[in-house]
């Protein structure tokens, strides 16, 4: 088993995945895809700018769409216990000759940019400012009526040493992993998660680093299929890229979206808890076809191969070869 054990004592203390930013082309389309088709709640806008919140959130923003750089993943950001797990984390990243900047954008409290050691930009910060949840706002549900964001999944070149990275020293959690079935096992994708679920980020073999897609949580496969009657009324069928479908891997129920500017979005729902110390990561193997897909149609092309760059970062070819199973 090619799995790094959680670090019981991590330098600084995640939450969970906060938000994820994405550069955009058109933010009027943007909004229409994610306001209008979506269903999710416009916090705040100017005329670089778009916050996003999930229906459930009583946070500022779980998603943020800034003008420019389209199709281009800007950063990925994590909420920390406490400030002094932030003042830690500052001193982790500094001490690994990682270069650390302190901000404060819209919407959060003291914030550090910075990157992982594969050039990821990431963000972590302990507060973001309150604002009202819509959860029983019922009259504002529309189209996939969005909950939170779930998780991140990013294409890994050196998904080993990732998962290294984010296991043995950040104490990120397994709740699933697939590898080969050779003499020696070898890692080929892995769910890791803090907030106790099946994921706060994923990583899959692949030309990387680049994000995959960003998952975000509805109430239940009947909000999916509302979504899908949403975007054919709309004239966005053509966002549909693959699903509806169930996943072997988290039991999820899913749909993944492209959105104006490529970003890939999968609506999500069916997961469960992995909140118990007994709990053990599940295995499955590279061939077995339920993992990917234990319902649906295959996976296009296009799943397997596209991805939006990291901001600053040059996708590298994977260590191990993809081997992808494609629709036929």
């Amino acid at each position: 088993m090619p799995l790094t054990p959680p670090n019981p004592r991590p330098p600084f203390d995640v939450v969970r995945v906060a938000h994820v930013e994405l550069g955009a082309a058109d933010l009027e389309r943007s909004r229409e895809f994610y306001e209008g088709a979506l269903g999710m709640v416009v916090t705040a806008a100017d005329d670089d700018t778009l916050w996003l919140r999930g229906l459930e959130d009583a946070c500022h923003h779980s998603l943020v769409i800034r003008r420019g750089r389209p199709g281009v993943c800007l950063r990925l950001a994590f909420r920390v216990r406490t400030e002094e797990d932030l003042d830690a984390a500052a001193r982790y990243f500094a001490a690994k000759g990682l270069p650390v900047e302190e901000v404060r954008p819209r919407g959060q409290g003291r914030t550090l940019h910075v990157r992982d050691p594969f050039g990821v930009p990431l963000a972590f910060y302990q507060r973001q400012d309150t604002v009202a949840r819509q959860l029983q706002s019922y009259d504002r549900y529309r189209g996939a009526a969005v909950q939170r964001l779930d998780h991140v999944n990013a294409f890994a070149a050196e998904l080993q040493a990732t998962h290294d990275w984010l296991s043995g020293e950040l104490g990120f959690r397994v709740s699933e992993y697939t590898e080969t079935e050779e003499d020696e096992p070898r890692l080929w994708a892995v769910w890791l998660h803090r907030k106790g679920n099946v994921h706060d980020i994923a990583l899959t073999n692949g030309v990387g680093p680049r994000l995959h897609h960003v998952g975000l949580w509805v109430r239940g496969e009947m909000d999916v299929i509302h979504a899908c009657d949403h975007l054919a009324a709309a004239g966005m069928a053509g966002a549909i890229e693959r699903g509806p479908g169930r996943h072997g891997i988290s039991n999820a129920f899913f749909l993944y979206l492209r959105d104006p500017d490529g970003h890939r979005v999968e609506l999500f729902t069916g997961d469960y808890r992995t909140l118990d110390p007994e709990f053990e990561p599940i295995r499955w193997a590279l061939d077995d076809p339920r993992r990917q897909t234990l319902w649906g149609h295959p996976a296009p092309k296009s799943w397997f191969e596209e991805g939006s760059p990291f901001d600053g970062v040059e996708p590298k070819e994977p260590v191990l070869p993809v081997r992808p199973v494609v629709a036929r």
